[in-house]
């Protein structure tokens, strides 16, 4: 068991932090498009998730749903980081929120890879 409690605490609280993060981009300027951020970041996973089990080849080549899926979520990713920079470029944000906002959806998104690397159960032929 590689992954234990300090594990679960510590990404925990570097999510805690995207989040309050994120919420402070948005409050300290009182404009709450910052928070779509975080809804990209909470959905750009699903893709990898409902496509990783669709197969590949015995010689560990990926099938083409599973490649379908990194995609979609690389696009959802780079639309995280994207769209702060494009709203506070319109002006509709402050550029000091933006920064806060991307740092904070990094946060999230790291949490998030984190966690499904930390807690992944590989299925192995030899145990």
């Amino acid at each position: 068991m590689a992954a234990g409690l300090r594990t679960v605490i510590l990404l925990s609280f570097v999510l805690a932090v995207g989040f309050l993060m994120i919420i402070l981009s948005c409050a300290l300027w009182h404009n709450w498009l910052p928070l779509l951020v975080a809804l990209t970041f909470i959905i750009a996973p699903l893709p990898n998730a409902i496509f990783a089990h669709c197969g590949s080849d015995e010689y560990g080549e990926t099938s083409g749903p599973v490649d379908l899926g990194r995609f979609l979520t690389s696009i959802i990713v780079v639309s995280g980081f994207a769209l702060p920079i494009i709203l506070a470029h319109s002006e509709v944000i402050d550029p000091k929120a933006c920064v806060m906002s991307i740092i904070g959806g990094g946060l999230v998104y790291g949490t998030i890879l984190a966690y499904s690397a930390a807690f992944s159960q590989e299925d192995s032929e030899y145990e």
